[in-house]
This record gives C-alpha cells, structure tokens and sequence, in this order.
C-alpha cells in the first residue's frame, strides 16, 4: 500500500512539474528584440550564475541550428524564434579573434535563409520554414555572417531583416506575408569602398510600425513600415556613413533615436523629423544606443576617436560640442576614448557599464560619467562582440571564444564566475521564463538554475 502511495505521488509530482513547464511565459519576461524589452539588455527574473556543459549542471537543453547566424534569439510567451542562413551542402566558414583584416567570404552559391521557432521549455523545434532563398547580393565579413540582424516580435507579428536581402513580414507559424526590399545594402567600410562587410542593424516593432536603421555606402535613412503588409509610412534621410547600429526607442520622450559618426540623432517617431543632433566619434559606429531615465548613452570606436558619452533627449538642433571630449546643455558628459567598437552598454540603477573589444570593462556613475573602475575581463586577445545582458545583480559578458564573464553588479570590479559555452559566441544572449539563452554557431543553448 505504502509503496503504490508512494508512487502515485511521484507520478501528481511529475504530472505538476510538466504543466508549470508548459504554462505562458508572462508578458512582462518576453524578450521581443535584439536585448530584450526596450532595448536595455535587462531581465527581472533569477538566471543562473554557473553551468557546466560537460556535466549537465544547470543546462536545460540545448538544439543544433542549420547554417550560420549571428542574430540573437527572441522570445515570445514559450517561443523562441532564431534567424539563420544556410549554405546547402556546404559549411559558412567564420574567423574569430582580434585581427585588423577587412576580408570578406565570397560565396555565390544560393543561401536558404530560415526561421526556426522553438519550445522555451525543453528546446524541441516546433517548425522550421523557408523565409527566401538567393545568392547573396552582398558578401561578408570573414567574422559575419548573411544573417546578422536580429528578428523582433510584438506575439502578433514578427519581422526580420533577412542580410542583404531586405525586410521581411511574417506570421508567427513563420509564414511570409510581405517583403520590402531596402535597396543595394553594401555595408561596409567608408574609406574602403571595396569591401564588404554585411549588414546587422536590427529591426524595431512598436504600436504597428517596424523601424529601420538603414545607414549603407549607397544610402543612409530612417524608414517606419506598417507591420501587417511593409507600406512605407515615412522615411527620413541621413548624411551617415555605412553603420551597423541598431535604433532605440525614447517613448516618454516621443523619439527614435540613433547612433551613427556624423549623424548621432533623435527623430520624432511620428513622422520621422530630425529634433536634434551631433557629429563625431568613431567612424564605424556598431552599438545601439540605450535610452534610460531621459537620457541616450552612445559609443562608438575606431579611428581618431573612441567616445562614451550621454545626451540629453530633451535637446534640440545641432548640440555638436567643438571637441568631442566636449559638453554642453545637452552633452552630459564624455570620456573620449573609453568607447566602445563592437558592444552596446549596460544601466543598471545608478551605474553604467561598457565593455570594448578587447575586454577592458568600465564602469562609471550613468548620470555625471564618474569612473568607478577600468578592469579587463580575462587575459586579452579572445575579442568580445555580444553585447552584455543582466539579471537580479549579475552581467553577463560573452568573449568570441564561447567564456561567459559574470560579474557584480556593483561599484567594485568582482568576477563571480566564468562559464564555458563550448564554441564561439558572436550573439547577444536572452533570457525568459528564468532561462538564459546563448546562441554559437552550431546550436542555442538554455540555462536555468535548478532548485
């Protein structure tokens, strides 16, 4: 008796745990686009601290995904939608590492490019569809690859800049509905015309409307599109060299706002008119801005200049200081060469944190840029291009060699820990549901921290 007691309730434990599983992700914890709810990088749920793939500790699971695709993973309720481009019958080559080469792959076979929806709970593919399939019109960066940009959702809808080969509107079983083509899309260097690079700004979805950061060397605009069949609704000129910033919203503010070398910029998002302005920084701009409390923080590197600075969106006109270590009204403060080439900082309460390429974390006070320390992460060398995301006093930062950094969320420089993801990492994580999601480029892997 004692013993089929006991398993009846091993069986209700069990039958318990399973539906919790399967029950909706809340709203709040949805990660819809590239770093998560309004663009911040910040989850409010418990993530785990530690893993261990080897051993299994804390892995949840972990889905191989065809092709390669540096786009981050989103997630919907208990969908996690992945964008990725796939060479048939061959394997998309990818050099990692810090190296000043500007090379690109030259691949003129068709591309299949694929939207794959999995289950949150225990990574089964749920389906995988045929987005578009072409030989790429543009070629890419021996560390990019033709998907770069990450898909954003609204659970109705999800939109996707699919390479070079434009702006796409699905359904959320992964059916086309519409495509906007964007034009010749050759990103790459200013002062190398030559070159090719790909594209990577990410797409942003809000009240109807995607909007797109569409700064290449044959064209630079701003576009708003209606989400249900890609009508333009307005579209906005910039004078901008080729970028792969991805744009932030400012909704208390009523702007769209972006990063760039000579066209840093807030847009009224209703009609796309330019409020305010400045120039200058570093001229091959990647990191998105980050909008925070009435402010926007924006770095960019290379060349003369490397600045982290923060501006005022409340500004109008052109706030362009005379030097960019200069402030002003609306240039709240700037450290001229802490900037950062390849990730987008972090705020979290009082403090801001920015990682550069090389690893070299720095972390000041948000509103008046005090420094609080400059600490490297690791030994130098690895390359750190994934953006930092946070969780409940922990960042997470992920070198291209596949370690993860977690440090404190505090004044002091404290590493709690460092992961292995067992391959490179060039995505943006996410995180839903008390789940950490990282992307390499063989597969997406879950972390959670088990009870």
């Amino acid at each position: 008796m004692r013993m089929r007691i006991r398993t009846d309730i091993s069986f209700l434990v069990a039958w318990c745990i399973l539906q919790l599983a399967s029950l909706p992700v809340a709203a709040d914890s949805n990660w819809p686009q590239f770093r998560g709810p309004s663009g911040r990088g910040i989850s409010e749920e418990v993530l785990p601290q530690t893993w261990n793939l080897e051993r299994g500790e804390n892995v949840r699971w972990q889905t191989p995904i065809p092709g390669l695709g540096h786009a981050s993973p989103i997630i919907w309720s208990n969908r996690v939608y992945v964008a990725t481009a796939v060479r048939p019958g061959a394997k998309s080559e990818l050099k990692t590492g810090i190296y000043g080469a500007g090379e690109s792959y030259v691949e003129k076979e068709p591309h299949q490019w694929r939207l794959l929806c999995l289950d949150l709970a225990d990574g089964t593919v749920l389906w995988d569809q045929l987005a578009h399939e072409a030989v790429p019109r543009q070629q890419r960066h021996t560390k990019a690859s033709h998907c770069n940009s990450t898909p954003a959702t609204d659970g109705q809808h999800l939109v996707a800049i699919l390479g070079s080969e434009g702006l796409f509107g699905f359904d959320l079983e992964g059916r086309r509905i519409w495509r906007r083509d964007l034009g010749k899309m050759d990103a790459g260097p200013w002062d190398v015309p030559d070159l090719q690079w790909s594209f990577a700004s990410s797409p942003i979805l809000y009240d109807g409307r995607v909007f797109v950061q569409c700064d290449v060397l044959s064209e630079q605009f701003l576009a708003a599109y209606d989400v249900t069949d890609g009508r333009e609704v307005w579209r906005t000129p910039r004078k901008e060299v080729a970028n792969w910033c991805t744009p932030a919203l400012a909704l208390n503010e009523g702007q769209i706002v972006l990063n760039g070398w000579k066209e840093v910029a807030g847009y009224d998002l209703k009609n796309g008119k330019r409020l305010w302005w400045l120039g200058g920084g570093g001229d091959i701009p990647v990191p998105a801005p980050l909008v925070v409390d009435g402010m926007a923080f924006f770095t960019s590197a290379h060349g003369k200049y490397r600045p982290l600075r923060a501006v005022r969106l409340d500004a109008r006109g052109d706030v362009t200081p005379p030097r960019v270590e200069d402030t002003n009204a609306a240039v709240v403060w700037c450290h001229p060469r802490l900037g950062s080439y390849m990730q987008t900082p972090i705020v979290i309460g009082s403090n801001l944190w920015s990682c550069d390429w090389q690893g070299v974390l720095t972390c000041g006070d948000a509103s008046t840029g005090k420094l609080h320390y400059s600490e490297r992460l690791g030994t130098g060398g690895q390359g750190f291009t994934a953006s930092p995301i946070a969780a409940k006093g922990r960042l997470y930062f992920a070198d291209e060699g596949g370690r993860v950094y977690v440090v404190a969320a505090q004044e002091k420089f404290e590493v709690l820990a460092t992961n292995q993801l067992g391959d490179a990492c060039l995505a943006t994580p996410a995180a839903s549901g008390g789940t950490l999601l990282f992307r390499t480029p063989e597969k997406v892997v879950a972390f959670s921290a088990k009870p």
